[in-house]
This record gives structure tokens, sequence and C-alpha cells, in this order.
């Protein structure tokens, strides 16, 4: 555990994590309501670091009158259910879903990624995995949301602080943006050191298509080069203090791994899966979910540009350049 101390109303506070990213940054910040920007993990071990860091900042856990979520991924939004029934819980309307996981939810989850796996060419023994894609959801606990916020609105209680919407790691991702400084806490949305996996998600709201993740994620980059971020606080690592200089520098890498898979592909049909052994090949079994997703990503970018074509056979959709 570590903190800050506050500079300029925010301080950041960094607990361990069970998951192979490493610690999360949680940020508190004082204003008209006294807001703490994640959560961290459910975790006996987090909720130790946490109220040690806010007694060393002059606070409790019963101080804090609102969470304000990035995004809902559990090392983000696990530990809501350890805070008092008054604690109000704000985010992008689709956290409801995810931080409150009701038979709906694990319905439509089994449902999308099984079908998924079929148009993915994964073999019998793999589709049998896909409940396992949810095994990170256990240092979850479950809460409703309380206010959903979206791009444009300003925070409650922290007039400051307007909302910016940056899709694409998650489908509820938001960065908060200060005006009057340029600071912004983006989340997984820009990290110093890794670009983030954007993560496909089943569509809750009733719809059949499946987002794009990787190619909402680029989008949501390029919006940042038209604000003048001056620093942004992260959700892991060290905050970024030129953002303008690793968005290109994101977008370039990106490019280039997709030009690897677009030669994976030159003169021969292969499916997701067969791109995704090539791509990952001594961690696609023990992390089939983020290797998928991640082989989905590159597959619709190239898709998007004319690069590839895809066509289904039987159940398995088949990629050539």
């Amino acid at each position: 555990m570590s903190t800050t101390g506050f500079v300029d109303n925010i301080a950041k506070i960094t607990l361990s994590t069970p998951y192979a990213v490493g610690d999360v940054n949680v940020y508190l910040i004082k204003g008209d309501v006294l807001s703490l920007v994640d959560a961290g993990p459910l975790t006996d071990t987090a909720w130790a670091q946490l109220t040690g860091a806010l007694a060393s900042l002059g606070y409790s856990a019963g101080d804090i009158e609102q969470i304000i979520l990035t995004h809902h991924h559990p090392d983000h939004a696990g530990m809501l259910q350890r805070f008092s029934e008054s604690v109000k819980i704000v985010g992008h309307k689709y956290n409801q879903f995810w931080i409150n996981r009701d038979e709906y939810f694990h319905q439509v989850y089994d449902r999308f990624f099984y079908e998924l796996g079929l148009e993915s060419g994964l073999p019998e023994a793999f589709l049998s995995a896909i409940p396992k894609f949810k095994s990170p959801l256990k240092y979850m606990g479950n809460r409703n949301l309380d206010d959903a916020i979206k791009e444009g609105d300003t925070l409650p209680g922290l007039s400051e602080w307007k909302v910016i919407e940056t899709l694409g790691h998650a489908q509820s991702h938001l960065s908060f943006y200060r005006e009057s400084d340029g600071v912004m806490i983006a989340g997984d949305h820009i990290l110093a050191h890794i670009s983030p996996n954007p993560i496909i998600e089943p569509p809750f709201d009733g719809g059949t298509e499946r987002s794009k993740p990787l190619l909402q994620y680029n989008d949501s980059l390029k919006k940042l080069m038209h604000i003048p971020i001056s620093s942004a606080y992260t959700g892991h690592g060290k905050e970024v203090e030129d953002v303008h200089a690793l968005i290109p520098k994101r977008l370039v890498k990106q490019e280039e791994r997709a030009e690897a898979v677009l030669g994976m592909l030159q003169g021969k049909q292969q499916t997701v899966f067969d791109i995704c052994k090539l791509l990952f090949p001594s961690v696609y079994k023990k992390e089939l979910g983020l290797t998928l997703s991640e082989t989905i990503g590159q597959l619709d970018y190239l898709e998007s540009i004319g690069s590839i074509r895809k066509e289904k056979q039987d159940n398995a959709y088949y990629y050539h350049a």
C-alpha cells in the first residue's frame, strides 16, 4: 500500500491485487462530496491497505460519500460491497450488469461466449473451459449502481470534473477531466507501461451485435488528442505526463501487431483460434478469454481497413487476406 498525500485535492492510493496486472491505483478526491474513484479488488489485503491509507490521510471508510467507477473490472470495482449502503455508487450504466450479477447476467454471458467460441473455431475441449472466463469475478462483490453518468456530465459534488466516455478496454469505461488544470483520471484507458487489452463483452442491452473493442479503443485514444491534457492519473503504474506523445506510439504499435497478424493469413484461411495459438503460443491455454479478445481485436481492425475478409463455414468464421 502507498499513498501520495493530497495534491490539488487528489490523493493516489495504491492497492495490491491478485491479478497478473499487479497493483491498482484508486483516488480520493476532496470536493463538495468526498469521493473515491475506483475501489480495488474484494480481498482482505486490499481492504486493510485502503483503510490504512485513508487513516494516514485523516479519513476512514465511513467518511467516503460516493465511489465513482472508471469501469467495472474487479480490480477496480470489486470492493464496493465493503462500503456502507449510504455510499453512492456512480458510473456508466453498463456497470450495473457486472457489479450486481443476477440470473440474466449469467444467461447472457454464458450464451454469448459459447456462440463466440463456436464462431472462433474452438475445439470442444476448449468450449468446456468457457465458464472459467468468469473466474476473475470471484474478487467482485455485489452492489447496485445508484447514479448513471455519461459523456459530458459533471461528476456529482465535483463540479470541476467532466465525464469523457473512453470505451474500448471496457464497455463501461469513463475518464474524468478537470479543465482548470488539464488533469485527467484515465482509469485503464491510458497506461504508461503497457497498452490495455480491449476486452470483448456480451451486449447486455438486448442487442445481438457484439462490440468491436479495439476499434472503440483506437477511436477513444484519438479523441483525447483534441483535449488539452496536462497529465493523466492511471489505473496502474505511474502518471503519464505527455499523453499526446504517448497516443501516436500506441497507435503505431497497434498497426505493427495487426501487420503481423496479416502476415499469418497470407495464402491460407485461418480461424480466430488458429491465429490465437500463433500469437500467444505459451499462454493461450491459461488465458483463453484475454487472448481471444486480443486476437479478435486485431482481426476486427484488419477487416475494418479492408485488408482481410471472413466467411462462415459450418459454425466458424474463416479469415483470409
